[in-house]
């Protein structure tokens, strides 16, 4: 719904405007009895000293009224709130604006918003609380038209919004257009200095992916507090700008504040994306102030388990002292992507035992971990089951498990079967999981269909046409390798270069195939060449079959050896003490050639080799990995 647009206004019922009077001179012992019971919280008397007052047509302040309103809020007493409401209205006595309002606060509080907005219609006189509620209301309801229609009302009625109101009605938002009207209203009314409006602002341009504008909004502001902060922080962390994040996060300790579970969880939140564990572990000491907080022992569980540091992670699994489904969920997934798939669904039988019900994420972490440990019968046990068990519909992700699990096992007929028997439509994830079983299994015919299919759907893929381009060259097909090849370059498709990144005191070192830019580039090649070679006197022999079908013998060699991995696994040898585990983030899956080289790196150099990609985790230790060479 446009600001600007139209909208027919509310037709209202309004109540008298005249106060009534009560019948009778109020009684001073039953008013102060029931003052009393109001403030005491003692419902079943406040309520029946009540009735009694509306038999005799007596009347408290507004005051007393809101107070007894509390006190059904927090025992959820929503019949005894209809009855204040009943009350207040009845023999003509009509409440003041502030009452009306705090009876329409309580029904959304209830989640009756029928109600609320009932009562709202009915107002004689309706000032910007009244219409910031309604706003607020429908905002957190995820009622966005509405929120929006009742802004555009209101300022036709002449209310002015103030700050509250900008703050509730930008949750609403889900177009740039809104936002940006809604943020010039706040520049003519003098109020984008306001700190509950810059935060939502910041909240809002975020959430709609405009880091741009958030950021300067925030760089305007001459004073800023903790909640800006954290708006801005959290803002940065959610797009996955982890690296502006952990800087805004400085720059808050240089100003004199001091960190809160919010600012935490989403620092953590920036360590988990860039799988900077030294990083997070220093986070993790300011934690350890909140220690009872269960979202930021959940989020720093997340960030253990994401870093591939799982001793740590069980560590902080231990020791919660209250864990909820997602505490579970996040360590049996975080198990099962590190490699470690008998622990997780151990892990799940122990959460099942504890009486904590498995959500939709749970059983992912469960599929998953079977998918990757090659457990066909238990994999599709659990999910067949889950809609039976736990009333959880499979979802994409689920059957995209079962795929994968499928194609893995060399099952690739009954993977198109279950394809084709998906209630919702393949997308190009479920497609490419396909392909890649069909590649490894060597189904040229299947392959070619499940490429084609992905390429329809995401025709940008760049990874597809070059695996594509390579089964048509396996099979000696010429003519279509120069054909995919025609089509990337008229579309401007290129490689995503591999890239791997690795922490060495606290500082980030990145690394492409074929890296020249580094620093140590020069040593680090020396070191890579006397390693290959000495790794070549045990048998080690780069397989080719991972390099673009376009080079020919000794350059596709050359091109394995250069692989970022590589050099990445080079330099942590180089820069890390020898009891140090060489932990790398890959922005590509891990090929066979590299895969076996850390295996062997791993076992010569007496180290533990730890290389998170887009997905799972590989832990090499003595010449074997965590993946049991299934991945």
């Amino acid at each position: 719904t446009s600001l600007s647009s139209s909208s027919r206004p509310h037709s209202l019922t309004p109540l008298a405007s005249s106060h009534g009077k009560p019948r009778n001179p109020p009684s001073p012992t039953l008013l102060n009895e029931f003052v009393n019971f109001c403030y005491q919280r003692d419902l079943p008397k406040a309520m029946n000293a009540m009735a009694a007052m509306e038999r005799n047509g007596i009347y408290a302040d507004s005051i007393t009224y809101s107070e007894l309103i509390k006190c059904c809020l927090a025992r959820n007493a929503v019949e005894q709130g209809k009855l204040v409401h009943k009350h207040v209205f009845s023999n003509g006595y009509q409440p003041k604006t502030f009452l009306i309002n705090i009876l329409i606060s309580m029904y959304v509080k209830f989640k009756l918003l029928d109600e609320a907005h009932a009562l709202f219609d009915q107002m004689p006189e309706r000032n910007v609380v009244s219409w910031t509620t309604m706003i607020s209301a429908y905002a957190n309801a995820k009622l966005s038209d509405k929120a929006l229609e009742f802004f555009v009302l209101m300022l036709r009625e002449g209310v002015l919004p103030n700050m509250f109101t900008f703050s509730s009605v930008l949750r609403a938002c889900n177009g740039l257009f809104n936002v940006r009207q809604l943020h010039c209203g706040m520049i003519k009314l003098g109020l984008e200095s306001d700190v509950f409006v810059r935060s939502a602002l910041i909240d809002v341009y975020s959430k709609l992916d405009e880091l741009k504008d958030a950021i300067c909004v925030f760089n305007e502001m001459e004073t800023k507090d903790l909640v800006v902060w954290n708006s801005i922080i959290g803002g940065l962390a959610q797009n996955n700008d982890g690296d502006e994040a952990l800087d805004q996060f400085k720059r808050m300790k240089r100003a004199g504040f001091t960190a809160d579970q919010a600012t935490l969880t989403s620092v953590l939140r920036a360590c988990t994306g860039l799988a900077l564990l030294e990083v997070g572990r220093q986070v993790h000491v300011h934690v350890l102030k909140f220690d009872v907080d269960l979202i930021l022992n959940n989020a720093l569980l997340d960030m253990y388990c994401k870093s591939g540091s799982l001793e740590d992670a069980k560590s902080v699994f231990e020791r919660m002292v209250h864990k909820d489904v997602i505490s579970w969920s996040t360590m049996i997934a975080g198990l099962a992507q590190n490699g470690f798939s008998q622990e997780a669904l151990k892990l799940f039988d122990l959460m099942k035992a504890s009486g904590i019900k498995p959500n939709y994420i749970t059983i992912l972490g469960v599929l998953f971990a079977c998918s990757h440990a090659g457990l066909v019968d238990d994999g599709l046990y659990y999910f067949r089951s889950m809609k039976r068990l736990y009333g959880i519909d499979p979802g994409r992700e689920h059957y995209g498990c079962i795929i994968d699990l499928l194609g893995r096992a060399g099952k690739v007929d009954e993977a198109v079967r279950l394809v084709q028997e998906m209630e919702c439509e393949p997308d190009a994830v479920t497609w490419r999981t396909l392909l890649g079983a069909c590649r490894v299994h060597h189904n040229v015919d299947l392959a070619i269909y499940a490429a084609k299919q992905v390429l329809k759907l995401d025709p940008e893929d760049a990874g597809t046409y070059v695996l594509l381009s390579n089964i048509y060259a396996n099979s000696q097909r010429w003519e279509d390798v120069s054909e995919i090849r025609r089509q990337m370059r008229e579309k401007g498709i290129t490689k995503e270069p591999g890239c791997s990144w690795i922490e060495v005191n606290k500082q980030i070192h990145a690394f492409i195939v074929g890296d020249t830019a580094h620093p140590k580039i020069n040593e680090i090649n020396r070191r890579l060449n006397q390693l290959i070679h000495k790794l070549m006197g045990i048998g080690y022999v780069p397989d080719t079959n991972f390099v673009l079908q376009d080079l020919e013998g000794e350059q596709r060699d050359d091109s394995l050896w250069y692989h970022s991995e590589k050099l990445a696994i080079v330099f942590g040898l180089m820069s890390l003490s020898s009891g140090s585990v060489i932990r790398i983030r890959k922005n590509l899956r891990i090929c066979g050639d590299c895969h076996t080289f850390a295996k062997l790196v791993a076992k010569m150099e007496c180290r533990v080799i730890v290389i998170r990609d887009p997905i799972r985790y590989h832990h090499f230790q003595n010449g074997v990995c965590s993946c049991g060479d299934y991945w």
